[in-house]
């Protein structure tokens, strides 16, 4: 079932659109009503670089949005923020976690093809910069959930390919409505995978804004989401890894905490690993 053919997909059917922020999923439980009363892993979150106006100023700015730092903090996790940089893969052995972000498309000469009409906004130095951090965590056995964007490099760097837009391939809108539009998707989970495991269920109802997807799956990848709509894979993990889980959708625009809590776990015991490895756990948290 890992090996699932992308093509062949199935007739569309109703998908609910919904504006800005979706919210579908458990109520939010934070860190604080769990009683383990651990330390708190450090989790990366990778940042994006972008001129902005703050009051009458304008700057180029490192940032990444509110709701990530948050959801990282409430999951009992401490972010700290990697900015586009060919430095910071060198912070990865630091860390006990990884928050991978959406963003732009990934630059299709990196995985051999010609720019499609519809892939208009791409960043080298970032697609650059995340994917040795993406080489780094899989070689240090980093716990880290990716968003989007996240999944797509994490193919490419497997040697894997994209489909550019995939209205062409599907003859709908459904996985990304509008310019701040989420579609709601329905998605079949496979038994026994981790990102099952996170939700406690063979399906689930999830935001989806992305006009790219998985064509040809990378080497050593595993797909474990699929919409039930049309087929079109939805999450890839990485079997060999302690933690290695990709999501097509936009985990962070749903209430169901889970993803985030499954990560600060993971990377709780990734701390534990290095502090017993005198890998400087306890230097941080």
């Amino acid at each position: 079932m890992g090996e699932r053919p992308v093509r062949g997909v199935v007739a569309h059917q109703p998908l609910r659109v919904h504006r800005e922020r979706p919210r579908v999923g458990r109520p939010m439980t934070t860190a604080s009503e769990r009683p383990d009363g651990a330390e708190r892993p450090v989790i990366g979150i990778t940042a994006a670089t972008s001129d902005i106006k703050v009051a009458i100023f304008d700057m180029r700015a490192t940032f990444t949005p509110q709701q990530f730092v948050d959801r990282v903090a409430r999951a009992g996790g401490t972010p700290v923020l990697l900015p586009p940089l060919p430095e910071a893969a060198g912070a990865v052995a630091g860390l006990d976690g990884l928050l991978l972000l959406a963003g732009p498309d990934v630059e299709p000469a990196r995985y051999g093809a010609e720019r499609h009409p519809e892939t208009k906004s791409v960043d080298p130095v970032r697609d650059e910069a995340e994917l040795a951090v993406i080489a780094e965590a899989l070689r240090l056995d980093v716990p880290f959930l990716g968003i989007c964007r996240a999944l797509q490099l994490l193919n490419v760097l497997r040697g894997g390919t994209l489909h550019q837009h995939l209205p062409d391939l599907v003859g709908h809108t459904g996985h990304s409505p509008g310019l701040r539009d989420y579609g709601d998707q329905r998605v079949s989970l496979e038994g026994g995978s981790r990102i099952a495991k996170v939700f406690a269920s063979d399906a689930a109802t999830v935001p989806c804004h992305h006009h790219q997807v998985v064509d040809v799956l990378g080497k050593g990848l595993r797909a474990t989401a699929w919409s039930v709509a049309d087929g079109i894979v939805e999450a890839v993990e990485v079997p060999d890894h302690p933690f290695g889980v990709t999501v097509q959708w936009h985990a962070e625009e749903s209430d169901d905490d889970r993803p985030f809590l499954a990560l600060a776990e993971a990377a709780r015991h990734h701390r534990g690993i290095r502090g017993a490895r005198g890998g400087g756990a306890g230097a941080a948290g």
